[in-house]
């Protein structure tokens, strides 16, 4: 892959064609870091090398690698490490979907376009394979391929294991789960929703636009505009998600649509109406791209990406 910084910036902040094909590029870069990383095996354990490999090859829109590449980019982090760091981070991603397609959880048997996990293979393989996609995740991120400095490493498994634990992803979707079988006090009003989604939609979204700047040793200033930026930009990317699981296809999304509403579970769809709930996708938006000043022209594809997430039909 060419050194994400020297990709062509777009003329402006507006999605288009540049940043598709910096997109594209990008996630076929990322998916042959995982392929490499993810080899097959030629041993009995290899059905669930296969079942993680079939999971993380998958494609998808590969927004938090992007996000890693490009945020590592600002700050002239080797494009290997930075492609190491996101493959680590899809495989948390990913290890969070065979989860929660499971029977148990959201019970779902189309992802990607093609079938769950444990519709291909089986329940326990589906199991097996999510937790070997989250360990094998930290194992590479603790190699010193992702980054040189110990201490580097060592901030990146800490936040990544924070974002993806009991106080982040996984801690959302226990919220989720509580609101939608009525555990404790189902219900959960703008404020609750908005809690639940930064932990479980948020967190990694977050460790995405963070980790730039981990590796890339960045001053305080600059690590807050990209928190900043990352923490709207998740609440915004879960607003319009909400939004094309109201208004999109099965077809568009790779995914079945509905679902939530077909459950009863509440979203920011049914708590603010379809166009309030695209009105406040748009305003995270503003606020994510206008965190970006800093940074000048070099960010332009992370503006676009800004705009991308709630103008997306996908």
């Amino acid at each position: 892959m060419p050194d994400p910084g020297t990709l062509t910036e777009v003329a402006n902040d507006r999605p288009g064609p540049a940043l598709n094909a910096a997109m594209a590029e990008t996630s076929e870069a990322v998916s042959a870091r995982l392929s490499e990383l993810l080899p097959e095996v030629d041993a009995p354990e290899g059905r669930v090398a296969a079942a993680m490999r079939y999971s993380a090859l998958a494609g998808g829109k590969r927004l938090r690698p992007f996000l890693v590449v490009r945020s590592a980019a600002l700050f002239n982090v080797s494009p290997h490490a930075a492609l190491t760091v996101a493959a680590a981070l899809e495989m948390i991603h990913t290890y969070s979907l065979i989860h929660d397609d499971l029977p148990a959880m959201d019970d779902d048997d189309l992802r990607r376009g093609r079938p769950t996990c444990h519709r291909q293979f089986d329940e326990a393989t589906a199991i097996l394979a999510g937790d070997g996609l989250l360990t094998r995740a930290f194992e590479v991120l603790a190699d010193p391929v992702s980054h040189a400095d110990p201490s580097v490493r060592c901030e990146l498994v800490r936040e990544l294991a924070e974002a993806a634990g009991a106080h982040g992803m996984v801690g959302g979707q226990m919220v989720d789960l509580m609101v939608e079988r009525g555990i404790g006090s189902p219900e959960i009003d703008v404020a609750g929703i908005t809690r639940m989604h930064q932990m479980k939609t948020g967190r990694l979204i977050l460790f995405a636009g963070i980790a730039g700047p981990i590796m890339g040793k960045a001053s305080s200033r600059m690590r807050a505009s990209l928190h900043a930026y990352a923490r709207d930009l998740g609440l915004a990317f879960q607003i319009a998600d909400d939004v094309l699981d109201e208004t999109g296809s099965a077809q568009d999304l790779g995914k079945t649509p509905g679902k939530d509403a077909a459950a009863g579970k509440s979203t920011f769809v049914t708590l603010l109406g379809l166009e309030e709930a695209r009105s406040r996708a748009k305003l995270l938006s503003d606020q994510a791209v206008a965190h970006l000043d800093v940074f000048g022209p070099e960010a332009d594809l992370l503006r676009a990406v800004a705009r991308f997430v709630v103008e997306r039909d996908r």
